[in-house]
């Protein structure tokens, strides 16, 4: 059985990496941090002309008529270069609260949300750049408008801040709520774990590239094992974390009863993968890795505040084991290894 991505799911893969290696280009993300914005807001028109805002709402309301693994790939791309924007935080955590007028508007681009998935004093990713959060608690989900006090990230790509109010229309109550915010948090879950994954895998490229060039006593460094071992390292974690998002991913999708297990799995694998190898890759870097110029020290920023927004991997990895611990133990192995989950053919990478 094959479990590649379809010859679609590989175009849009490639037409995500074309277009944001283009747009959003190391050199220019500085610039677009330092500026009044923070990011480029005219970006979002292009997003939602291209289609990328609306992958999972229907056609009838302007979408594509997708699904959570066709936004896993470009969550992965727009981990990959750092894109500072609203994407995560309107397309990954918002959707599943909303209806279909507000649906429509995400996918034209007329609107962007956040999240506060949890009580005050809990923190509202890119606040300053939306319209609307939505405010799930145990009993209710609600639309607030997106005004409060914006605080120091370690990340400045991904600015936080906590909401003024807490108070607003009602979007679901009762045993709707709680399916809403179990499916946005496992939204989050994974679409964090798919950006750990896109930013990692371009560290190591940067990584591989220096190894490559660089050279010690006539010899490109690379060929040293206290080098090239630590990236071999990279590597095969970053593999696991991949196969464990894209695995979360068609869970959702496909609204598997294991979708909050391979959520965390995921999020712990891939958040814990993205900070050793921005390490590693400082590292490997030597002193060029510690300059201001250099990118990785961005990589690094964005994969800490991914290890601890949502919880810490310690914490997830508590969470896989409790579920599995309470189960049956042929259902445990089968979950465990992933063999009672497999997509269908196409349907992950």
């Amino acid at each position: 059985m094959d479990f590649s991505f379809s010859p679609e799911q590989r175009e849009l893969q490639a037409q995500a990496r074309s277009f944001l290696e283009a747009r959003f280009p190391l050199s220019r993300l500085a610039q677009l941090i330092d500026s009044e914005p923070g990011w480029d807001p005219s970006s979002w028109t292009e997003l939602a002309e291209l289609g990328w805002l609306g992958v999972s709402v229907p056609e009838s309301l302007g979408g594509a008529g997708l699904g959570f693994v066709e936004e896993a790939i470009l969550l992965e791309e727009f981990g990959r270069c750092l894109y500072p924007g609203p994407y995560l935080a309107t397309v990954a955590m918002a959707l599943p609260a909303l209806d279909d007028a507000r649906l429509a508007e995400v996918a034209n681009g007329k609107a962007r949300w956040s999240a506060l998935l949890g009580p005050a004093p809990d923190l509202v990713p890119d606040l300053n750049r939306v319209d609307w959060v939505v405010v799930a608690s145990e009993d209710q989900v609600l639309a607030v408008e997106a005004t409060g006090e914006m605080l120091t990230s370690i990340d400045p790509t991904r600015p936080m801040g906590r909401l003024d109010q807490v108070s607003g229309e009602l979007l679901g109550k009762g045993q709707e709520a709680v399916r809403i915010g179990r499916l946005m948090r496992e939204r989050l879950l994974t679409a964090l774990a798919l950006e750990a994954v896109g930013g990692a895998q371009r560290v190591l490229e940067l990584s591989l590239e220096h190894a490559r060039s660089r050279e010690q006593f006539g010899k490109p460094i690379g060929i040293y094992q206290a080098v090239s071992h630590p990236l071999v390292d990279c590597y095969v974690e970053i593999e696991l974390a991949r196969s464990l998002a894209y695995w979360a991913a068609w869970c959702i999708g496909a609204g598997h009863e294991d979708a909050s297990l391979a959520a965390s799995a995921a999020k712990a694998a891939a958040a814990g993968a993205a900070v050793r190898a921005c390490e590693r890759a400082i590292q490997t870097h030597g002193g060029l890795g510690f300059t201001w110029e250099s990118p990785l020290h961005r990589y690094y920023k964005r994969a800490l505040w991914i290890e601890r927004f949502g919880g810490t991997s310690a914490e997830h990895r508590s969470r896989v084991a409790e579920t599995l611990l309470q189960r049956p133990p042929t259902a445990a192995a089968a979950s465990a290894s992933g063999a009672a989950v497999l997509p269908e053919a196409g349907a992950g990478g």
